[in-house]
């Protein structure tokens, strides 16, 4: 009878959604252990033409770029414009020398005797990393750089490599993505902390944004 087949093909869809996601909840608990670590994508260090810091931490990206710098892979470091308030742009206008996240970052390298002809910062403004890549890949055309050091944090490496990369697609340019060593984060032991809690929960989000063409 009609009616009885459908019922059957009901039940039976019922049951392969519930195996369905009865596996992908066993699945996300087996991967959880490994989430922080999954974020985690570096590259062999290689000499470069530069290395460039993404903005989002006060000290922990622009120290390992000094080190780097002085250990010889690449002779400038290149830092990112970060997000100008237009609260900025007012006092600027007003004559009010207020310095900014990189002027600050630009002086602590200074102090760290990586040479000022040696720092660049990129021009503009801007507040995602998707723009970072696009900044950067303009400047690399520039420069006619070929390989590029991108120094970050360790959650965030995974998601700006394919930021870059994308920016960068078709120009010749290798990125070597670089984890910063001062990033406290405990990527085996990810759930043990709140702010890695945070950092990995906001990276899946993120990623899941890029995956179907948003994402900052």
């Amino acid at each position: 009878m009609p009616g009885s087949g459908l019922r059957r093909f009901r039940a039976v869809a019922l049951r392969a959604m519930v195996v369905l996601g009865a596996c992908a909840i066993l699945a996300s608990i087996l991967f959880l252990p490994y989430a922080g670590t999954y974020l985690i994508r570096e590259d062999p260090l290689q000499k470069s033409d530069a290395i460039v810091v993404l903005s989002g931490t006060r000290v922990q990206r622009w120290l390992e770029a000094a080190d780097l710098y002085h250990d010889g892979w690449a002779p400038r470091v290149v830092l990112s414009p970060g997000q100008l308030e237009d609260a900025e742009a007012v006092l600027r206008a007003r004559g009010v020398r207020f310095p900014s996240e990189t002027d600050s970052i630009r002086d602590g390298l200074i102090q760290l005797d990586v040479p000022a002809g040696a720092i660049v910062v990129m021009p503009g403004s801007v507040d995602n990393t998707v723009q970072e890549g696009n900044a950067l890949a303009s400047l690399a055309a520039r420069a006619h750089w070929r390989r590029i050091i991108v120094v970050t944090s360790k959650y965030h490496t995974r998601r700006a490599r394919m930021a870059c990369i994308r920016a960068l697609r078709g120009e010749g340019v290798t990125i070597v993505m670089r984890a910063t060593r001062y990033d406290p984060s405990t990527p085996r032991r990810w759930w043990s902390t709140r702010s890695d809690i945070r950092w990995v929960v906001t990276e899946f989000e993120k990623l899941l944004a890029y995956g179907v063409g948003m994402g900052g």
